[in-house]
């Protein structure tokens, strides 16, 4: 989407799966992960520069649907003076909900199909902005995906603006069967399942794997759960003294994770890695900070 954030206002570019995308394209150059993002996009002016810089930050875009009578989504984010911040969103008749509309398969499908994608990553946002119908052709499409021996990763991002908790336990009991990590933000867990113990859930959905993201407090990381063997570690944030915008900072810890996990690293380092680059991230404005910010961590 369209991201305008910032005093003055400035125009960028974000969107929760976009944001772990776009950084886990610049960890993965020396790890050889490579990124490729599917959404879909108009053909106006802002699609094309959408396109171009995520092109410049090595980001395949041959999964981009390109539609003719859309847009892409906007939103607007207002900061506290303690870093946190509030959405303003602009995106019901956005492209990005039509990627799997339209008559003729998506390129994802096209990709899952001929084995060409090794993990396949989806937020609890990418199922909110959809149609039912949707949904349910993203939910086939995981099954398919798991049957040709693909990874699915998946972070529970809720946003209450988009559908009911009600509405995210069903699809979110859909999709976890299928999941490899699962990627939890604590407090959107108890929202839409109340106190309920996630790690247990997660196991008995058949997650093998469960980080479970907790702000500033250590994250919690369970492996193994389907075995006799799993294995339970606290890994502790990384502190920040000035917090200047909270924006992304689950997004980025997800790419630190999972590009160093999907590396081979432990998981207890990839978490290290995780909060390095989300304690880096909140101390910029907006969703994607300068690649120079990241040079110590790349």
């Amino acid at each position: 989407m369209v991201e305008l954030s910032g005093q003055p206002l400035q125009r960028t570019f974000g969107g929760d799966t976009l944001n772990t995308a776009l950084y886990m394209a610049r960890l993965g150059k020396k790890r050889d992960i490579h990124v490729s993002y599917a959404t879909a996009l108009g053909v106006d002016n802002i699609s094309q520069d959408m396109l171009a810089s995520w092109k410049a930050e090595s980001i395949n875009t041959d999964l981009v649907r390109t539609l003719d009578n859309k847009l892409p989504g906007l939103y607007l984010v207002e900061t506290e003076p303690c870093g946190e911040r509030h959405f303003h969103y602009w995106r019901n008749d956005s492209a990005a909900k039509f990627y799997f509309s339209e008559l003729a398969s998506s390129p994802l499908e096209v990709a899952v199909e001929n084995k060409q994608v090794d993990a396949l990553y989806i937020s609890g946002i990418s199922l909110a902005i959809l149609s039912e119908e949707a949904k349910a052709v993203l939910v086939t499409l995981l099954e398919k995906h798991k049957k040709n021996g693909g990874k699915v990763l998946f972070d529970n991002n809720f946003r209450p603006q988009l559908w009911t908790e009600k509405q995210a336990q069903y699809w979110y009991a859909q999709i976890l069967p299928f999941v490899d990590i699962a990627l939890i933000t604590e407090d959107d867990d108890q929202r839409i399942w109340g106190d309920s113990d996630i790690v247990e859930r997660c196991q008995e959905y058949g997650c093998q794997e469960v980080v479970i993201k907790r702000g500033a407090e250590p994250c919690m990381v369970v492996t193994q759960l389907q075995t006799d063997a799993a294995e339970t570690s606290y890994i502790a944030a990384n502190k920040v003294t000035k917090v200047i915008d909270t924006c992304a900072a689950g997004d980025s810890f997800a790419a630190g994770y999972l590009a160093a996990r999907l590396s081979g690293e432990s998981a207890s380092s990839s978490a290290e890695l995780g909060h390095q680059l989300a304690s880096v991230v909140i101390q910029y404005p907006g969703a994607i900070i300068p690649l120079e910010a990241m040079k110590e961590i790349i």
